[in-house]
């Protein structure tokens, strides 16, 4: 049976609430006392710390309220910030010991704080009473300081991943960013957890626009207090710490000078054209109407091209006599894009919405992708599906088609964990050839499958971010080479002999992605080749970018859609 099963004797009542009307037994009044501003402590929480017998607390909290506390008559005991559990235990045991006692929390105490590590030990039945005091949150502290941006329906994330599962933190923010709802992010970065929150705001904007309105408040209500309104595409650039607090806004979060605020009523979010409709059981957002073009790119080509050949293949589309936008996700990516007439660079936001945009009214879309990149493949996929516009892939063929076993000194493993227990089992230096998506999965992987201690080299895009990011994992600077591939077999083998490799742990890129190269280099110095499974292809794939030209050129033209001079012919192989 759950306290509350007691009402008796775990809810106050109004002689609990006043000094001048004593009860017998313990008290146990678990006091929120908002974001650190005296002015902002209830008037039921200050009556609750000048009647408390003893005061437990984090110092930090204590010196807030310092002003309400009489340390000649009042007990008080501290504990630090990391021993909450044991914080509410000593409360406990006073009230049970008969004193009035009072567990102060910063925030609301019922909202990532003291008052569930009390009802999780408290005794049944309970031989005191209990109250808790409800006070001024983080999230509402900073939104007030920002405008108003949770007018409408929010969440609350914590990225602290010391009580909760990394995973259930990002499936969480996943599900937040595809109901489109304003977030609020706790606990956004520590010094031992430095990636998670940009693993995060990706999540975000692979459903939310980059230009979504966003809010970042340092030290709410106290000393130094920092308070700014940015973008989510701005945020993979910033740095935080435990004491920042971040506000995602949704596709209606609006800015209004300093200030940022959603819109409450539903009346004018029905005219929207990117509204869901009444009754949609799913997030994703209705069809619009074929007529609605995206006028800047209707009737082109769109080639999403992560790799080398897929960059080819919008240059030979483009000499087919076909208008092509290339989608470029990064600088680097448009500065090696090809120098084509026919080829009209897009660089825009990312993510599902402003991609829903911008495919109106297209030609067809061409994927090109890397064979891993499954969650851009499964949304342009959908994306496709729901416009109403054709979709062709392109897929690399395998090299380790058709029987794996048949080729020597690798072995083949279905995900970065196996990856890693192999390479710790067999020591290092290891030699990671997958790129800085997988870095710090394989790296937190690898050390918790005991390979503290070995050389761990690392081979990434020289984008400033990238390598930012995998010198905070601790990857050591010299052992992070920032160079743009594919790689000859000569080059591979010249560097991990210097390096000593034994280890080489790559994807299965086929020979566009260096794949023999990697191979070769690494059975002539005795290295073992760790490959990463290949997902599934996706049904009706090319693997021949003549073929799948041949396709585009078959398509129909668009009505009222100018499409430049007649195609030129195909090369022969």
């Amino acid at each position: 049976m759950t306290p509350s099963a007691h009402p008796e004797s775990t809810h106050p009542t109004s002689a609990d609430l006043h000094p001048t009307s004593p009860r017998p037994g313990g008290h146990l009044s678990l006091v929120s006392v908002g974001p650190g501003d005296l002015n902002l402590v209830p008037q039921r929480a200050r009556e609750a710390l000048m009647r408390a017998d003893v005061i437990v607390a984090y110092d930090l909290y204590l010196r807030w309220v310092a002003p309400l506390l009489d340390p000649a008559r009042q007990e008080i005991v501290t504990l630090p910030l990391t021993q909450e559990k044991q914080r509410a235990q000593v409360a406990i045991e006073r009230a049970a010991a008969g004193q009035r006692t009072a567990l102060v929390s910063s925030g609301d105490i019922g909202i990532y704080a003291m008052a569930g590590l009390v009802f999780e030990d408290l005794p049944d039945p309970t031989p005191f009473t209990v109250e808790v005091i409800p006070g001024i949150t983080s999230a509402t502290a900073c939104a007030s300081l920002l405008g108003s941006p949770l007018t409408h329906d929010f969440a609350t994330l914590s990225l602290s991943d010391l009580l909760c599962p990394w995973e259930w933190i990002e499936h969480r923010a996943s599900h937040i960013a595809q109901a489109d709802l304003s977030c609020v992010l706790y606990n956004v970065q520590s010094r031992a957890r430095q990636e998670g929150v940009y693993r995060v705001l990706r999540l975000m904007l692979a459903h939310k626009r980059p230009d979504t309105v966003c809010g970042v408040v340092r030290n709410a209500y106290r000393e130094d207090q920092e308070v700014r309104v940015t973008t989510l595409q701005a945020l993979l650039d910033d740095r935080f710490d435990m004491l920042t607090t971040v506000v995602i806004g949704n596709r209606f979060t609006q800015r209004r000078g300093p200030w940022m605020f959603t819109p409450r009523g539903y009346n004018a979010w029905e005219a929207d054209r990117d509204a869901p409709a009444a009754g949609t059981p799913a997030p994703e957002l209705p069809a619009p109407a074929p007529a609605e073009a995206s006028p800047e790119h209707a009737g082109r080509v769109w080639v999403f091209a992560g790799t080398s050949d897929g960059s080819a293949l919008a240059q030979a589309i483009a000499g087919d006599g076909l208008p092509v936008t290339l989608s470029v996700a990064t600088s680097l990516g448009a500065s090696v894009a090809p120098q084509h007439p026919g080829v009209q660079l897009y660089g825009g936001p990312a993510g599902v919405q402003a991609r829903r945009l911008a495919l109106r009214g297209a030609r067809a879309v061409v994927d090109a992708t890397h064979p891993y990149a499954q969650a851009i493949t499964a949304q342009l996929r959908d994306l496709c599906a729901q416009l109403r516009v054709p979709y062709l892939r392109l897929e690399r063929p395998s090299s380790l088609e058709p029987d794996p076993a048949g080729l020597d000194g690798l072995s083949v493993v279905d995900d970065l964990n196996a990856a890693a227990a192999q390479a710790a089992a067999r020591g290092g230096p290891v030699f990671l050839a997958t790129g800085s998506r997988d870095l710090e999965a394989f790296w937190t992987a690898f050390l918790a499958a005991g390979g503290q201690g070995a050389q761990v080299f690392v081979r990434l895009t020289p984008q400033p971010d990238v390598l930012a990011r995998a010198l905070a994992l601790g990857v050591p600077a010299r052992n992070v080479s920032a160079l743009i591939g594919p790689f000859t077999r000569e080059f591979n083998e010249a560097q991990w002999r210097a390096q000593g490799v034994r280890t080489v742990i790559t994807r299965d890129g086929g020979d566009e992605g260096g794949f023999d190269a990697k191979r070769l280099a690494a059975r002539a110095l005795d290295a073992h080749l760790i490959v990463l499974r290949r997902p599934a292809p996706v049904p009706g794939a090319f693997s021949d970018p003549q073929a799948l030209r041949r396709a585009l050129l078959d398509l129909p033209a668009l009505p009222d859609l100018p499409v430049q001079s007649g195609p030129a012919p195909l090369e022969t192989a």
